[in-house]
């Protein structure tokens, strides 16, 4: 029977430090695969885990388990950090137009969207973006998301089934914009 991270983590609390990194090794890939959904880069999504994991420790005290499994609480932290890196980002991109034009050659890499489901799921509320990405992109149950977002599982549900119904249509209309006219389907 393996151990649970909160028997792991326990052991953080203890001050043996190699099972911090035994939780990081548990959980890096699956962060890394949710962090780059919700990040713009490949190194925004590195970025998310890092801090991620430093919030673990920062606040190893106050870390909550669902059924003895750190992932929730992990996902969540990387989703609001994500997010926050996000703010930055724009702030920064912000304060570079208020500055005065100058010589400039164009970065190759800002040619490059998101895509159409990121750009449609980024249009979500905050709230509505971490429960689809818990339930749907990470597979947790609507119970597990309701303990982790403090919320009632009714409300998970109800609040799914509005946010997947929201993507579904802004997903419908941007591949209707890109049809072809006269075409009546997409290949």
């Amino acid at each position: 029977m393996s151990v649970s991270d909160e028997e792991v983590w326990a052991e953080v609390l203890a001050g043996r430090g190699h099972a911090f990194g035994e939780v990081f090794d548990r959980h890096r890939s699956r962060l890394y695969r949710h962090s780059r959904g919700l990040a713009s880069s490949w190194s925004d999504a590195d970025d998310v885990v890092a801090v991620t994991f430093l919030e673990a420790w920062r606040k190893r005290d106050d870390i909550r388990f669902v059924d003895g499994s750190m992932l929730p609480w992990l996902l969540r932290t990387a989703t609001f950090t994500a997010s926050n890196l996000t703010r930055a980002s724009r702030r920064h991109k912000a304060a570079l137009q208020r500055l005065p034009p100058g010589d400039t050659q164009p970065d190759h890499a800002e040619q490059f969207d998101d895509g159409e489901a990121v750009t449609a799921l980024g249009k979500l509320s905050l709230l509505d973006q971490q429960i689809l990405t818990l339930c749907v992109l990470e597979g947790i149950s609507v119970e597990d998301a309701a303990r982790v977002l403090g919320v009632r599982p009714g409300t998970i549900k109800s609040r799914l089934s509005r946010a997947r119904a929201r993507l579904r249509e802004s997903l419908s209309e941007s591949t209707t914009a890109l049809r072809p006219e006269g075409a009546t389907h997409v290949l």
